[in-house]
């Protein structure tokens, strides 16, 4: 009879422990959230997430934009099959994502059941609907500020303009004869009045005749998520702006001039940049999906039926005036979400610009994603006297407990003037005014020197050691505000003309311009192992080789001076191509071998 019983309870602990794991793997929020019909609003995540790190290795944008595609795609093919065909059997409608593995759909509780016990499934998470507080717009009478495609009433004897570009010296950049040609920016956001006359010539979509909306516009829309309906409506395939925020934050980054002698409007950093762009938020609500979704058209964009992805369209910098507030369900357990989309873009070689909040004046009110992020390169605000806004969210960030330091610089974010609907102008302050500052610096950059392209690292790494540096009485997260970098400014207000010097400086250092006698590899092609002689580098390096997919196959550590050659055994690898990278923080040098 004992021994029944302990069989009984054993067969009870198994049960037990099935039933567990498949809820373990659902979080919280999900069981909380089932809404209308019994319907839960859900992210099902795959154990399966691609390797980007082999894009390191690769030296031009396009090339880490075709690899980055390849690799998330593949990803996605390998590991989806058997989830997609249940949710196709029960006829399901649901979204499915490569930039991070994973599909999205609306689920009652017997399907999340049924999804959570694949094995391929890692976890199922919330997705909410996040609402973005929009900063108030401060427009001009109409009376003294209406405009058309070719004309602007101005008050007379007024020279209108943003003091933003002039505050960071842009207008000097202009007079060395850059800017923003031959660079495309990008912006997700509440959408674009493309027909604005500040922006209409700087869309890539419209050369003066019948305007291209394939590749250049994306709407990540598909529902009514505000309960109120919207004036753009969904699914929309010609840009439109929802709110005023987005064509704001463009005219900032390409706004033209209009007018003519002192009469004359003057907004954008880089006004000979093309651009194009993404509706991420539905009158600023916003989920993670519609974020994660415009982080992945920008990869690899399409045409406006979202077919036929091309990562040769992709710009070279986008603008993220938004955040997905943690109050409103953005949490521990689908950060990852967004956090690998922005890394994933990164990752292809385009360079990804946050606004950093408006939570402040308190000390670690840096807390909603992305722009607390590790690689999140977050932008501050400052006034026309370069004081910290009142507004501006301060470090240390405490939300992931990593004390991290932000914001990483600062930008004009204080009444600040540019473009909005109906072809007219206005101001505004935030933290979403003073990061399309630094997009519009990124494209001056490019544009100055476009070997820069796809060196994601280097922009910044330069735009932060050349921004003006700021100190402060504030002390927060344990940093003196009279240290460079801190929590208040970061590593200061940007400067336009000592970045783009420096940028047209970066041809000649040894990181990008690599000279095949600096480093010899023999013999090549080799059979078990090779041998690597290196001169001109300086200090310790740290030496890997990578295979096609970007898996490390061998590390070590070296010091050239001290150690000339180096013997490289691979005796278990496979033949075929294979990449080597030297690297220390003065040299990155990279080339090819084979086995």
């Amino acid at each position: 009879m004992k021994k029944h019983f302990y069989l009984v309870l054993l067969l009870f602990n198994f049960i037990l422990a099935q039933a567990q794991t498949w809820q373990n793997k659902v979080h919280e929020t999900v069981f909380k959230n089932i809404g209308e019909k019994n319907l839960a609003d859900i992210i099902v995540y795959f154990k399966q997430q691609a390797d980007l790190s082999g894009a390191d290795i690769l030296e031009t944008k396009e090339e880490k934009g075709a690899f980055v595609f390849q690799k998330l795609t593949a990803t996605a093919e390998q590991s989806q099959g058997r989830v997609v065909a249940f949710l196709e059997n029960k006829h399901f409608t649901f979204q499915k994502f490569w930039i991070v593995n994973s599909v999205a759909l609306k689920a009652d509780m017997a399907t999340i059941e049924a999804l959570a016990r694949f094995d391929e499934v890692e976890k199922i998470v919330n997705n909410p609907t996040t609402r973005h507080t929009l900063p108030s717009i401060n427009a001009l009478n109409a009376e003294d500020f209406s405009s058309s495609q070719t004309t602007i009433c101005l008050p007379p004897d007024t020279l209108i303009k943003s003091y933003g570009y002039a505050r960071i010296k842009a207008d000097s950049v202009w007079g060395l004869g850059f800017r923003g040609q031959g660079v495309v920016v990008g912006g997700e956001d509440t959408g674009y009045e493309w027909t604005h006359p500040a922006l209409i010539k700087k869309y890539r979509g419209y050369n003066g005749g019948m305007p291209v909306h394939d590749y250049n516009w994306h709407d990540a829309i598909h529902a009514d998520t505000s309960k109120k309906g919207n004036p753009c409506g969904y699914d929309v395939k010609i840009p439109c702006d929802d709110n005023n925020h987005g064509t704001h934050t463009m005219g900032s980054m390409v706004g033209g001039t209009i007018g003519t002698n002192k009469d004359t409007v003057i907004i954008g950093v880089a006004p000979d940049a093309q651009w194009i762009g993404a509706r991420n938020m539905d009158v600023g609500n916003g989920t993670l999906t519609s974020y994660a979704e415009c982080f992945q058209w920008f990869i690899a964009p399409t045409n406006t039926q979202n077919l036929l992805p091309d990562t040769k369209k992709a710009p070279h910098v986008i603008n993220n005036s938004w955040y997905c507030a943690p109050e409103e369900g953005c949490n521990a357990s689908n950060f990852d979400i967004l956090e690998k989309s922005m890394n994933a873009v990164r990752s292809a070689g385009i360079v990804v610009v946050v606004s950093n909040g408006n939570a402040g004046p308190n000390c670690a009110t840096t807390s909603g994603p992305p722009a607390f992020f590790t690689k999140a390169f977050s932008i501050g605000a400052t006034d026309s006297k370069d004081t910290i806004a009142n507004f501006s969210s301060r470090g240390a960030v405490i939300i992931d407990n990593s004390n991290r330091l932000k914001p990483s610089v600062c930008a004009p974010g204080v009444v600040i003037l540019s473009s909005v609907k109906g072809g007219g102008y206005a101001t505004n302050s935030g933290t979403s005014m003073s990061g399309p500052h630094v997009v519009g610096l990124v494209a001056l950059m490019i544009s100055a020197n476009p070997k820069l392209a796809g060196q994601v690292d280097t922009i910044q790494r330069i735009i932060e050691t050349t921004a003006l540096q700021l100190k402060t009485s504030e002390n927060c997260g344990g940093v003196s505000g009279q240290t460079i970098p801190n929590n208040t400014y970061g590593y200061g207000r940007v400067d336009a003309l000592a970045a783009v010097k420096k940028a047209l400086q970066y041809k000649s250092t040894p990181t990008q311009d690599i000279k095949p006698a600096m480093v010899n590899i023999f013999p090549n092609p080799f059979l078990n192992e090779f041998n690597i002689s290196a001169t001109g580098i300086v200090g310790d390096v740290n030496v890997q080789v990578f295979n096609t997919i970007g898996q490390i196959v061998y590390t070590q550590k070296n010091n050239f001076i001290l150690n000339p050659i180096i013997t490289i055994s691979l005796p278990q690898t496979p033949a075929g191509l294979y990449f080597y990278r030297i690297e220390n923080e003065k040299t990155q040098l990279t080339g090819k071998i084979v086995k």
